[in-house]
């Protein structure tokens, strides 16, 4: 089992947890903009440090975007594996046809 499935695990059993006692349940209790938000919020810090920041900086940044993108995928009932799969389906297209596929 990989660092991101057990995320998910670990995640998925929070969601449900004391509001009080964990930062997923928390932020479930709050309601799914304010994940979003949250998710937007790391993506901006993720984007300043890979201009401004050191790789250090990055790479914790980056952490803490995979795992509100992970909260907001199990917030909204998406498993990681469904994820994977359309990453899989992209592998070995170009990315100008990817984009311009789905334009149609």
């Amino acid at each position: 089992m990989d660092a991101l499935t057990r995320l998910e695990a670990t995640i998925a059993r929070r969601l449900a947890a004391d509001p009080d006692a964990s930062y997923v349940a928390s932020l479930a209790a709050r309601g799914l903009p304010v994940i979003a938000r949250k998710l937007g919020e790391e993506a901006v810090e993720a984007v300043v440090a890979a201009l401004a920041g050191n790789d250090d900086e990055l790479v914790g940044e980056a952490a803490d975007l995979l795992f509100h993108l992970a909260v907001v995928l199990a917030a909204r009932g998406i498993p990681l594996a469904r994820v994977m799969a359309e990453l899989e389906r992209r592998e070995g297209t170009s990315g100008l046809e990817e984009k311009a596929s789905r334009s149609k």
